[in-house]
């Protein structure tokens, strides 16, 4: 599995309406704008557009029915997305434990010139 970053799916991911709507998908199992819209501060038109942008980024997948659609979460795209962020989160840990042992270095030379 590629940890590569994946601007077009941290940028669908970022928004926390986006989130909600992942959030929703995944404990009801599936749902429309119209039944997601139910559960959110915003309008259905507002949801649809959140799910066309999760749709783009392939995060959720839909069904026509009627005149809406059902839509799903893709859990290997969201797999994908978990992969990533434990990857930037080991990549920033790696990092900040860098910047620490600087700070350390630079503190011991500081009491050894005393």
């Amino acid at each position: 599995m590629s940890t590569a970053i994946d601007d077009d799916l941290w940028s669908a991911i970022g928004d926390p309406t986006r989130r909600r709507v992942i959030d929703l998908l995944l404990a009801e199992g599936q749902g429309t704008a119209t039944t997601l819209s139910a559960y959110l501060p915003v309008t259905r038109q507002a949801v649809a557009k959140h799910l066309v942008v999760l749709d783009r980024a392939g995060l959720v997948r839909s069904v026509s029915e009627g005149r809406e659609k059902r839509y799903h979460v893709d859990e290997a795209q969201l797999a994908r997305a978990v992969a990533q962020l434990n990857s930037v989160g080991a990549m920033w840990d790696a990092r900040l434990q860098r910047v620490k042992s600087i700070a350390e270095a630079i503190q011991r030379a500081k009491n050894t010139e005393k």
